[in-house]
């Protein structure tokens, strides 16, 4: 099903002429009613008549995350304030939160571009969709919710935490959909499993997951433990919440609903546009924002593009679920190291639990990586050999995988923590010895 067929299946010239008419309009809207903007704009040489084609956005300044906290709480917002209904923020690891705003027509945009996500993962309005994201400042719940009853489904609002009662609402009220982070998915696999339950014999058959990077073979591991297809989803407070891109049930790539976003890569390093097919940084621009727009937004996260159009029908340009992001990557001994890549070599092997902490520390200066594994009860408990010969196998594995050496430490069932959220991947120690 595709929610809204003329814009998702629209041609590239006219969405090209749209998306180009769309920019002119908000460029000339946030020069004229925010000053950081027009102060970088002058800065740069470019006024809002220079902006005449899709082309000349090369031309215009980023957006970090630090422009946006150096301008908080409200000062890059288009909008004035009687005109914002609703107000979100991302707490962030350092610094000050994020705060974005939303006009009627921004929340109205929100819940289109969400019901084209729950259609993309072939919701209908005879699901019941259990959203087990968090509620309040976090966009997670309230994204999901209000695309949910655009399109006319039952929406469950359990919001995250309280994992057996997330389970016992799973089963009596027959949800179809499950909204939530792949960690917490994976979590209430296991929970369910500890109640005696086989989610696989329950009515759910998908889920829409997002908010952290996640493997395929991750996937695989959900799809098998839940007996659903997992959908990835993508999508950040800054630009609008979940909702800027989706993948279908082709699962080949996520669809960027650019009639609202506008999407680029660029070399991290340098800036500088990269080609479709190329990796690097994905970069956004909001083109129907009122409240909070954003020009040139750098997301830290990586990707690839794709524009041929997907065997569902739809014609928007495809990004490749995330490969990590630019500032959760170690730098290990000079090799670059995303936690997906292990998460991807740990699932290959099979033998152990889907959870895992990496752990870096600094001995006599020399970068060092050690992989928590969590094992299952029945493993830990064998023999020494057996554990011995997987922590062997899981070594080569990650270090075939990375080129790198690491240590491989296996812990007893539950010594990982376990999170209804963003699950942490890593604990760098290497600060505490400068």
């Amino acid at each position: 099903m595709i929610w809204n067929l003329e814009y998702e299946s629209m041609s590239r010239p006219r969405l090209a002429d749209l998306q180009s008419k769309r920019l002119q309009e908000i460029v000339a809207k946030v020069h004229a009613k925010v000053p950081y903007y027009r102060q970088k704009m002058e800065e740069a040489g470019i006024k809002p008549e220079d902006i005449r084609s899709l082309d000349d956005l090369v031309h215009l300044p980023f957006t970090t995350k630090e422009d946006l906290r150096e301008n908080y709480p409200f000062g890059l917002f288009a909008a004035p304030m009687e005109e914002v209904v609703r107000i979100h923020a991302s707490s962030g690891t350092t610094g000050k939160m994020t705060v974005v705003g939303y006009t009627r027509n921004d929340i109205n945009i929100w819940a289109q571009v969400m019901a084209r996500t729950l259609a993309c993962a072939g919701g209908t309005a005879n699901d019941r969709i259990q959203v087990a994201y968090g509620y309040g400042l976090f966009t997670g719940g309230l994204g999901v919710h209000y695309g949910a009853e655009m399109m006319g489904a039952t929406v469950i609002p359990i919001s995250g935490g309280n994992t057996k009662r997330q389970i016992q609402i799973m089963k009596d009220f027959a949800a179809t959909i499950l909204a939530c982070t792949p960690s917490y998915a994976l979590y209430l696999a296991e929970g369910a499993a500890e109640e005696g339950i086989d989610p696989r014999e329950l009515p759910l058959r998908a889920g829409i997951f997002g908010a952290e990077p996640w493997s395929v073979n991750m996937r695989k591991e959900i799809e098998e433990k839940l007996g659903i297809t997992a959908i990835d989803i993508y999508g950040l407070s800054e630009v609008i919440g979940p909702g800027v891109a989706s993948e279908c049930l082709e699962q080949n790539g996520l669809h960027v609903f650019e009639d609202h976003f506008f999407v680029e890569v660029v070399d991290p390093e340098t800036g500088k546009q990269l080609p479709p097919g190329e990796k690097g940084e994905l970069v956004f621009t909001t083109l129907t924002k009122e409240a909070f727009p954003v020009i040139r937004y750098r997301t830290k996260d990586i990707s690839i593009l794709y524009p041929e159009p997907c065997a569902c029908g739809r014609t928007m340009t495809r990004m490749h679920r995330i490969l990590g992001r630019t500032d959760d990557m170690l730098i290990i001994r000079g090799i670059n190291v995303f936690p997906t890549q292990i998460e991807s070599a740990l699932l290959e092997i099979g033998e152990t639990e889907p959870h895992y902490m990496l752990v870096v520390d600094r001995q006599k200066q020399l970068d060092e990586l050690e992989v928590w594994v969590e094992v299952s009860e029945d493993l830990f408990s064998d023999e020494v050999r057996k554990m011995e010969h997987l922590e062997s196998r899981i070594k080569q594995k990650i270090e075939s995988s990375l080129g790198i050496g690491v240590r491989v430490k296996l812990v007893e069932p539950k010594t990982i923590p376990r999170s209804e959220g963003k699950a942490k991947r890593v604990v760098d120690r290497r600060d505490i010895y400068g």
